[in-house]
């Protein structure tokens, strides 16, 4: 009798406590989203933008004299060597634009990795967003820059600029694309517009800016590989892309039928540890 009760409280006690392979294989947001410190070591980019990890990153300052670092509280001013460069030589390009310098927004966590909120990409450490709202103190506070927020360059109703948008905002696009290092630059299809509109010099960046929706308030700077083991998207495709922002304009005055679902798509945030590159699952079990 003794035996067969044991053998219940065993049952019942293993209904109630969480299923083991969960407990040995968390999400990934939960193991990388609690990493307060970069890893030792080579700087590297790992997997893929939107499934990946950094190694080695280091840390953005969270204020220079030409740029500063938005909502600290997040610990997202992180990425490669490479990343951080290129964000300092921009900020200075800036200064030639018009602006005292700019606000960067979220890169990415010190190893990387999926977010516990957000974007289902910067976990590379190749990944930047930069405010659209040219900086009028290069000397706020920490609570100041969680509670200032950007503002859009496009107009309610989404097919038309804002006041905010100027020459200005073209120009430190147009450097951004204009980079080697950088593969991609999203931003919002009016955006794209206005610049397929205006630009009278060489089209040839345009390729790399890229039209896409909740991109107004920011645009999103994505360099190119560093090393082995990093997963480059394939390249944009042939032309400057005008027609494909213009598109998606008259798409949104006139909407198509939205397409099906994708049954087989997941946010990155319900990834397992297990289900990242091995090198990532690696990197948070030293």
């Amino acid at each position: 009798m003794i035996r067969k009760t044991l053998t219940l409280a065993a049952a019942l006690l293993a209904l109630a406590l969480p299923a083991a392979p969960a407990l040995a294989d968390p999400l990934a947001k939960d193991v990388f989203g609690g990493q307060r410190a970069p890893s030792r070591g080579q700087p590297l980019a790992i997997g893929g933008y939107s499934r990946g990890c950094a190694a080695g990153s280091v840390q953005l300052p969270e204020t220079g004299p030409t740029w500063q670092a938005m909502r600290l509280s997040r610990n997202r001013n992180w990425g490669h060597p490479q990343l951080v460069d290129f964000l300092i030589d921009l900020s200075r390009q800036a200064t030639r634009f018009g602006w005292p310098g700019i606000y960067v927004g979220d890169m990415s966590q010190p190893r990387g990795g999926p977010m516990l909120t957000g974007h289902a990409s910067h976990q590379m450490g190749l990944d930047a967003d930069i405010w659209m709202l040219p900086p009028s103190s290069l000397r706020l506070s920490p609570a100041q820059r969680e509670s200032l927020s950007s503002q859009s360059v496009v107009a309610r109703g989404g097919v038309a600029p804002s006041p905010l948008w100027s020459a200005s905002h073209h120009a430190l696009l147009r450097a951004a694309a204009s980079d080697p290092r950088v593969a991609r630059v999203f931003v919002d299809p009016v955006a794209k517009v206005m610049m397929c509109q205006s630009e009278r010099g060489n089209r040839g960046y345009l390729r790399k800016i890229r039209p896409i929706a909740s991109h107004d308030y920011h645009f999103h700077v994505r360099l190119a590989c560093t090393n082995r083991g990093c997963e480059d998207q394939a390249a944009p495709p042939p032309g400057d892309g005008c027609d494909e922002a213009a598109q998606w304009i008259r798409d949104r005055i006139d909407p198509p039928p939205a397409p099906p679902p994708n049954p087989e798509y997941r946010h990155p945030r319900t990834y397992r540890l297990s289900e990242l590159p091995r090198a990532c699952q690696a990197l948070v079990r030293r």
